[in-house]
């Protein structure tokens, strides 16, 4: 088993200590590591062109091909690992644009249930090139989230972003760490409890790898979402509730001076990081695909007519 740790931070800084001390003890348990930092690495962002989801289509390989960087070495790294264990540092709240630039390019590309449709599709037409099958494996993840502050006031958005990694791909996330009040720590090396923790993130998902599922245990907080254990909810005017991550809808209740937030196993079957879930949402753009055409011939001349005072607004840059 393969598991390979990335840091999205400084060298030799917080990110790369923590993510290098839970692949030591990923070793111990059997796995072959390998550590990357991307400091030094180019990873520009999405620029929508959609290339990835034609050259799909086209019976060939999910690549970005439009974007010269670094982006393609590291989807590779990824894509060989059996585990995978990422630190981020908090900038702005949330993780560094780098590692969103990482996702937004990655995730949708790579969503699972139009990867699993597409190969079915080549299957049955006897296709010469099918996908490439590390791109429908199973594969688990542990987070890790850096930041300075000493609460968790000024690092709300680590962990929650930072799950959006393996969603589109179905990854199971084993455990995560909120590794916050670094300015005062200084050097996660001197605090033993932290390091300890770690090393035990690491231990669990080399052993985590190949369980089905939905027999691998939670390691971390529980959160208020049963499914990415985050504590983000959505409120409405009404009792209904919802994980933001996961897109899936509860019932908040008040019991015994204790806030309760209740998701049914229904919903939590359609989160937004399970294969159900993907599905649903594959169907969704099927549907704008075929309504498309339709409506954009039936208003055609309308369209021209808008376009010419927004497009001649040009850009200043």
């Amino acid at each position: 088993m393969k598991v390979l740790g990335v840091s999205f931070g400084r060298k030799n800084k917080n990110c790369d200590i923590l993510v290098k001390q839970a692949l030591f003890a990923a070793k111990e348990a059997g796995a072959e590591v390998k550590f990357i930092n991307t400091m030094n690495m180019k990873i520009s962002h999405c620029t929508g062109c959609g290339a990835c989801s034609k050259l799909r289509d086209q019976g060939k390989q999910i690549k970005c091909v439009t974007i010269k960087d670094d982006y393609l070495e590291l989807e590779n790294e990824f894509l060989n690992a059996d585990g995978i264990i990422i630190a981020a540092p908090v900038y702005s709240i949330a993780p560094t644009g780098q590692f969103k630039n990482y996702i937004d390019r990655f995730g949708a590309a790579h969503d699972r249930a139009a990867a699993l449709a597409e190969q079915e599709k080549r299957i049955k037409a006897g296709a010469e090139e099918l996908l490439d099958p590390r791109v429908l494996a199973d594969k688990y993840v542990a987070y890790i989230s850096v930041g300075g502050a000493k609460t968790q006031d000024w690092v709300s958005l680590g962990l929650p972003n930072m799950y959006m990694f393996g969603m589109s791909t179905v990854m199971k996330a084993v455990g995560q760490i909120d590794a916050y009040n670094m300015g005062t720590i200084v050097n996660p090396v001197l605090e033993d409890e932290l390091m300890e923790k770690t090393a035990k993130l690491g231990e669990h998902l080399a052993k985590s790898i190949g369980k089905p599922y939905d027999q691998v245990e939670w390691m971390g907080e529980e959160g208020v979402c049963p499914v990415c254990h985050n504590s983000m909810i959505t409120l409405g005017k009404t009792t209904d509730v919802q994980c933001p991550m996961c897109g899936i809808h509860g019932k908040l209740s008040i019991e015994n001076g204790e806030v309760k937030v209740t998701f049914s196993e229904k919903e939590q079957k359609r989160a937004r990081n399970t294969l159900e879930g993907l599905t649903e949402h594959y169907q969704e753009i099927q549907g704008f695909v075929k309504n498309f055409m339709p409506k954009f011939e039936k208003n055609k001349d309308k369209i021209e007519e808008g376009m010419k005072r927004i497009g001649s607004f040009e850009s200043t840059y």
